[in-house]
């Protein structure tokens, strides 16, 4: 495949389409230029091509969604308004209940389980007009930045099959970077929809909590899980996110902004905007291919019209704070599975439920109010910068027969959580990040770099994305498969 052909070309073949920007898809099937009918077809013919040497849809309807497109179809023929995806493929992550189709979350426990309803999220997916078509892998209940389970196996990175590609969200972001999918959905924790983002060369956007409201749901009011979009191009990001966002009443957090507002133009003029690129965000070990690579993609917002200047946000406790909320709300999801299914259970998770049934009232208030003080902190912070660059990840793709990184730069780390630190540091500041590429390491491997913008300026982070994607060109670079 040619690593520099442009994805946003007319040509019409199969390649070309299945590379093109989703934002020119849906022009084009609105505009019938092109039939979802078709354009499904070759997506199908592209899974069946691909798929076997990555193992990111773990899941798949081809006859529904043959069936879904050719719907679509019919319908714009009789006139009814096209939504902003109409006919679309998408598959959505397996740690989210889709109708009808198989969701294991990863584990053999719900190996066979089909779902009666969908998440909210999938739900508006489909009243914009996607049609969905599968589901994408997951590591076991989303734990641990690295996508294998027991039910399907691991998911490789699509530029080094005998690595991983991250997690939680890894067979989104593989499904996307390969021209399975024109975008997919995530969730992100500790990093999942950024992780693998960031090592599969694609657009991973971890949106504020409340931007896309989350239902079914047995916490009302934790910040910490988001969903959000993976895509190839910043503005495909921001028409997935447009589906996704918007208000619920059944969501106590959700904000009250229209989802609709994410598909004004990204556009804007960045002249005279301050930058804070923090290389280790204050003392994470991180290798140095990783930050070689982040350090020319920092220098690069300069030319888009900002101030870069170094500096590191004041993130003392977010370990601590992420570790206790993290296992608390591991303890609120897993109880029952570790009381019924122990022996069905990874060590990690089982490890990360335990921690949280062991925590008392006052480790969970502490942990709370301190969390209260970073995000003081944040503002501050944001008071004298616009926005926060750093590596999305500490180390490049490691082996997929690894499970967790051990030790960095001769540090080392003590739980599987710990390596994903650049991460899971920006999440407890409720801060909305998107992880786009970075570059290559001298050894070819994808590295992301985070642009985090202050509390609920999502549309505001977009935007410095898009620019900086104008000046850095990444969207070219395919997979070689």
């Amino acid at each position: 495949m040619n690593n520099t052909s442009d994805p946003r070309s007319s040509d019409s073949s199969d390649s070309e389409i299945v590379f093109a920007p989703a934002c020119d898809l849906v022009r084009r099937l609105t505009e019938r230029e092109l039939g979802a009918e078709e354009l499904m077809t070759r997506f199908l013919a592209r899974i069946d091509e691909v798929n076997p040497a990555v193992n990111a849809i773990v899941t798949l309807a081809p006859e529904a969604a043959v069936e879904g497109a050719r719907a679509a179809d019919a319908a714009l023929a009789r006139g009814e308004p096209p939504g902003p995806l109409h006919g679309l493929p998408v598959a959505v992550k397996d740690l989210t209940v889709t109708r009808g189709i198989r969701t294991t979350f990863g584990s053999p426990i719900y190996r066979d389980f089909v779902p009666d309803e969908d998440a909210l999220y999938v739900e508006r997916l489909r009243a914009a007009g996607a049609i969905i078509i599968g589901k994408t892998n997951t590591p076991e209940f989303g734990a641990g930045s690295q996508t294998f389970n027991p039910v399907f196996g691991a998911t490789r990175n699509p530029y080094a099959a005998e690595r991983t590609c991250g997690g939680s969200s890894g067979g989104a972001a593989v499904a996307v970077a390969c021209g399975m999918l024109p975008l997919a959905d995530g969730t992100d924790m500790g990093g999942s929809l950024r992780n693998p983002a960031s090592w599969s060369n694609v657009v991973g956007f971890r949106t504020s909590p409340g931007r896309v409201p989350v239902w079914p749901r047995n916490m009302l009011y934790n910040p910490l899980g988001v969903a959000g979009p993976i895509a190839r191009h910043v503005a495909d990001a921001a028409l997935l996110l447009s589906a996704m966002a918007g208000p619920d009443r059944r969501a106590p957090l959700s904000i009250e902004t229209p989802g609709s507002r994410f598909r004004e133009p990204l556009g804007r003029d960045f002249a005279g905007t301050r930058v804070a690129w923090s290389p280790t965000l204050g003392g994470y070990p991180v290798e140095p291919a990783v930050l070689e690579v982040c350090a020319a993609a920092a220098a690069r917002f300069e030319e888009v019209g900002c101030t870069v200047e170094e500096a590191d946000p004041d993130l003392r406790d977010a370990d601590e704070i992420f570790q206790t909320l993290r296992a608390f709300s591991f303890a609120m999801a897993h109880e029952e599975h570790l009381r019924l299914h122990r022996d069905r259970m990874k060590d990690t998770v089982v490890w990360n439920v335990e921690k949280g049934l062991a925590l008392g009232g006052m480790d969970i208030a502490h942990a709370e109010a301190k969390r209260a003080a970073l995000l003081d902190r944040m503002v501050e912070f944001f008071g004298r910068f616009d926005y926060l660059v750093c590596p999305t990840t500490q180390v490049p793709p490691f082996s997929v027969d690894t499970d967790w990184v051990r030790e960095i730069n001769g540090v080392q780390l003590e739980t599987y959580i710990d390596w994903m630190a650049a991460c899971y540091a920006i999440t407890v500041t409720g801060c909305p990040s998107i992880s786009v590429p970075a570059g290559f390491t001298p050894e070819g491997l994808p590295v992301g770099i985070q642009i985090v913008a202050p509390p609920k300026c999502d549309f505001e982070a977009l935007q410095l994305a898009h620019a900086y994607e104008g000046a850095a060109d990444f969207a070219s670079r395919r997979p070689p498969l």
